[in-house]
C-alpha cells in the first residue's frame, strides 16, 4: 500500500530530456511539485538529464519503478526491476492485452516476471500515481504542468489516465482538491477494485471516486465497498458503457434484458456505491455523500429558490430522476412562518425576499425540522455570478442536519469554489443535481445473503424438461409431463405441447409450440405434425420427444432470469413476461442471491406487474409465491455449473405460480 500510495523512492526507466517527450514528463511534475525522495533516473547512454545524473540500471530496493520505455522493452525492464528487490512497477506502454492474443500473451509474462520476484503491477498503460497530500506527482499526465495543485481529502482512480487530469482541473476550477489520482489502465494486476480498498484504509482519504471502462476482479470491489461502509466513506463511481447494443448476443432473453451495463447498476446496488450517471454529479457527489452514511432516506427533497424559473427547472429535473420535491411539513411550516416566511406548495419561491444571507440561513434551518426530506435544495439566481459571497453566505453559515446540495442558475464559478471550500455540494445544472441525488437517495448499505447450496444436477446439453427438473429442485414446481412416442397417461386436457430438443432455446419460432390442445386423439395428430414442422425449420436440431401442461389462464406473465455475467458475477432478474419481454425494458435486477424483502421490492419495481398488487380493484395475485419463486432461482449463484436460466413466462394466479416455459444453459 504504502509503496504504491506514496513511495519514498523512485526509478524513471527510461527517463528522455526532451521536454516534448512524454516521457520527459514525470522528472518534471516529480521536481515542480515538490517530491521530497529519492528520485533515480536511469538511462542506458545519458550521462544527466535536466542537470540530474543518470545511471545505467535500476538500483536496488527501489520503491516504485515507473517503466517510460517502448512495449518491447517491457518485459525486460520488469524482469530486472524485480530481480532488484522492487515494490512496484508502473508501465507506461500500450499494445498489451488490449491489442490482441499476442499482446495478452504479452502481458501475462510481465505480470508472471513481476510476480517471481514478489513485485506488483500498476497497469500497462498506466499514467502514474500522483499524491498531492505528500507531493509526489510520477505522472505523464500534462494536466501537472499547473504551477500549482490543490490538495484535498478525496481519491481518485481511473482507468483512464486522460480522465485523470480532466477531473483534476475541473475539480480545481471549483475548488475540489484530491488526495490521490492513481490511473489503473490494463489492471493486469492491481486492480481498481484492489487499490479502492488502500485507499479507504489511508486516514487522509474521505472519499474515493472511480473512473471505469470495466469491471474487473468484482471481488475486490466488494471487499473495497464493504470496507468503506464500515469506515463511513463513500465509493463514488462513473462508469462507461450504458449502451445496450452489447445485450444482444446473449443467448436467451435474460441475456438481452440483463445487459452489462444493468448487470453493473445491480452490482453498484448491492455493494453500497454511489453511481454518477453525469460527469458533474460525479464530481460533486463527494461532497454530497462524506459524512453521511448509507441508509434508507425519504425519497424527497425540499427546494427554496431566489429565482422562480430556476426553481421550477430543479423541481422538474428532480421529478424526472424520480426524486419529489414536497412541501414543508408541519414542523417545517411552523418554524418558516416564526420568520416571517410562507410556506408553499413544492417550491419556497424567496424571490421577492432576494438572497439576503440571513433569509436563506433561516429557511434552510426552517426546511431542516421537516421530517419527510432527506436533503435541502437551495437554487440561486444571478447573485451567485455577481456577488458570490453574499449569494452564498446564507447556505455556508446555515447549521443544517440534513445535507444541503446548492443549484447555481447562471454561470458562477466563484460562488462553486465557495461551496466547496465549505464542503457543499454545488451544481452548474438541474439535470447534475437530480442525477447526484438520486444516487445518494438510493444509496443503500452493503446486503450480503446467505442461502443454502441448492442440491441439483444438469446434463451436458439440457432441454426443457432438465430445466424444469432443475427447478422443482429450487421449489419451483408445475404440472407437466415428458414423453417420446406415446402420449403420458392422466394429461389434464386441454394441454400445451412442446418439442424437446437442447438445440431449440425458443421453441414457436420453428413451430415447435402448440396450445388448447384438447384430448388425446388431437394430442398424437399434433405430436405428428409438429415433429414433421420442426423438421423442415430446425433440420439440425436433436429431437429428444415431447413435453405437455395443462393450459392455464393467469392474472399477469412475468420472466424470471438468471445471469452470471463475467463482469460482475450472479444476477437475478425480473420483468414483463411473454412477448413483452423484449419490447419492453421494464425489468429489475439484483446481484444474486437474494432475500424475500429484496424480491418483494423487484415486485414493486416492474410496472406491468401492478396489475397484480391491487391496481384499480383487480384480482390481486400471489406475490408471496412469485417472491420466493425469485429468491429460489437466484440461488442458482451457488451453482458454479449453470450460466444462465429462464422461466418466461412464469404465470402469476390469485394462488400460485405455472411456469409456462424454462430454460437453463450450462458454462
Amino acid at each position: 500500500m504504502r509503496e504504491l500510495l506514496a513511495p519514498r523512492s523512485i526509478a524513471l526507466i527510461g527517463a528522455s530530456a526532451d521536454a516534448s517527450r512524454l516521457t520527459a514528463r514525470p522528472q518534471r511534475y516529480l521536481r515542480r511539485h515538490g517530491f521530497g525522495g529519492a528520485l533515480h533516473l536511469v538511462h542506458r547512454r545519458a550521462s544527466e538529464i535536466n542537470g540530474e545524473a543518470t545511471r545505467p540500471d535500476i538500483p536496488e530496493g527501489v520503491e516504485f519503478a515507473y517503466v517510460l520505455l517502448g512495449t518491447d522493452h517491457v518485459e525486460a525492464q520488469v524482469a530486472e526491476a524485480a530481480r532488484k528487490g522492487a515494490k512496484l512497477c508502473c508501465i507506461l506502454a500500450d499494445g498489451f492485452a488490449e491489442a490482441g492474443p499476442e499482446g495478452e500473451e504479452r502481458q501475462r509474462r510481465v505480470v508472471e516476471a513481476a510476480h517471481t520476484g514478489g513485485m506488483r503491477v500498476l497497469g500497462p498503460n498506466s499514467m502514474g500515481v500522483v499524491n498531492l497530500q505528500d507531493r509526489i506527482a510520477c505522472t505523464v499526465n500534462a494536466a501537472l504542468e499547473a504551477e500549482s495543485l490543490l490538495p484535498g481529502r478525496v481519491a481518485l482512480v481511473s482507468q483512464s489516465g486522460s480522465m485523470m487530469g480532466a477531473i483534476l482541473s475541473r475539480g480545481a476550477a471549483r475548488g475540489l482538491g484530491f488526495s490521490h489520482l492513481i490511473g489503473t489502465g490494463n489492471e493486469a494486476d492491481l486492480s481498481a477494485g484492489e487499490i479502492a480498498g488502500m485507499l479507504v484504509d489511508d486516514p487522509g482519504v474521505d472519499a474515493v471516486m472511480l473512473f471505469l471502462e470495466a469491471i474487473r476482479a468484482p471481488e475486490a470491489f466488494a471487499e473495497a465497498a464493504a470496507k468503506a461502509h464500515a469506515r463511513g466513506k463513500p465509493i463514488i463511481a462513473f462508469k462507461l458503457g450504458r449502451s445496450e447494443y452489447g445485450a444482444e448476443l446473449a443467448a436467451s432473453h435474460t441475456g438481452a434484458l440483463a445487459g452489462s451495463d444493468a448487470a453493473v447498476d445491480a452490482f453498484f446496488r448491492a455493494h453500497g456505491i454511489l453511481r454518477a450517471t453525469t460527469l458533474e454529479g460525479f464530481l460533486e457527489l463527494p461532497s454530497l455523500a462524506i459524512g453521511q452514511r448509507a441508509v434508507v432516506r425519504p425519497a424527497a427533497v425540499s427546494v427554496l429558490t431566489t429565482t422562480g424559473g430556476g426553481g421550477a427547472m430543479a423541481v422538474d429535473a428532480l421529478g424526472v430522476a424520480g426524486v419529489e420535491a414536497r412541501a414543508p411539513d408541519a414542523a417545517a411550516s411552523e418554524a418558516l412562518s416564526a420568520v416571517g416566511m410562507r410556506a408553499g406548495a413544492r417550491l419556497l419561491d424567496m424571490t421577492l425576499a432576494g438572497t439576503k444571507p440571513d433569509r436563506i440561513r433561516a429557511a434552510i434551518e426552517a426546511l431542516d425540522r421537516d421530517a419527510e426530506t432527506a436533503v435541502i435544495v437551495p437554487v440561486i439566481g444571478s447573485s451567485a455570478q455577481f456577488r458570490p459571497a453574499d449569494a452564498v453566505a446564507g447556505i455556508t453559515a446555515a447549521e443544517a442536519r440534513k445535507p444541503v446540495a446548492a443549484f447555481l442558475v447562471p454561470q458562477a464559478d466563484a460562488s462553486l469554489r465557495l461551496l466547496a471550500e465549505a464542503g457543499i455540494a454545488g451544481f452548474r445544472t438541474p439535470e447534475s443535481l437530480a442525477d447526484a441525488l438520486r444516487a445518494f437517495l438510493s444509496w443503500r448499505a452493503p446486503h450480503p445473503v446467505a442461502a443454502e447450496v441448492p442440491a441439483l444436477s444438469l446434463p451436458a446439453e439440457p432441454d426443457e424438461a432438465d430445466a424444469r427438473e432443475a427447478l422443482a429442485a429450487l421449489g419451483l414446481e408445475s404440472d407437466w409431463a415428458r414423453f417420446e412416442t406415446e402420449p403420458a397417461a392422466g394429461l389434464r386436457y386441454p394441454v400445451a405441447l412442446k418439442i424437446l430438443s437442447p438445440d431449440l432455446a425458443h421453441k414457436t419460432e420453428v413451430g415447435g409450440v402448440a396450445l388448447g390442445i384438447l384430448d388425446e386423439a388431437a394430442l398424437r395428430r399434433e405430436m405428428a405434425a409438429m415433429r414433421e414442422r420442426v423438421r423442415v425449420a430446425a433440420p439440425d436440431a436433436r429431437l429428444r420427444g415431447f413435453l405437455a401442461q395443462p393450459m392455464a389462464r393467469p392474472l399477469a406473465e412475468a420472466i424470471l432470469g438468471y445471469r452470471h455475467s463475467p463482469e460482475v458475477g450472479s444476477i437475478v432478474m425480473l420483468g414483463a413476461g411473454g412477448i413483452l419481454a423484449e419490447l419492453n425494458r421494464d425489468v429489475s435486477l439484483r446481484l444474486a442471491p437474494v432475500d424475500e424483502e429484496t424480491a418483494h421490492a423487484m415486485i414493486a419495481e416492474v410496472r406491468a406487474l401492478r396489475v397484480v398488487q391491487g391496481f384499480r380493484n383487480l384480482p390481486r395475485g400471489d406475490t408471496d409465491a412469485l417472491a420466493r419463486a425469485i429468491v429460489a432461482l437466484s440461488r442458482l449463484a451457488l451453482v458454479p455449473e449453470v450460466a444462465e436460466a429462464e422461466v418466461n413466462p412464469l404465470m402469476i394466479h390469485e394462488s400460485g405460480l405455472t411456469v409456462a416455459d424454462a430454460w437453463v444453459i450450462r458454462r
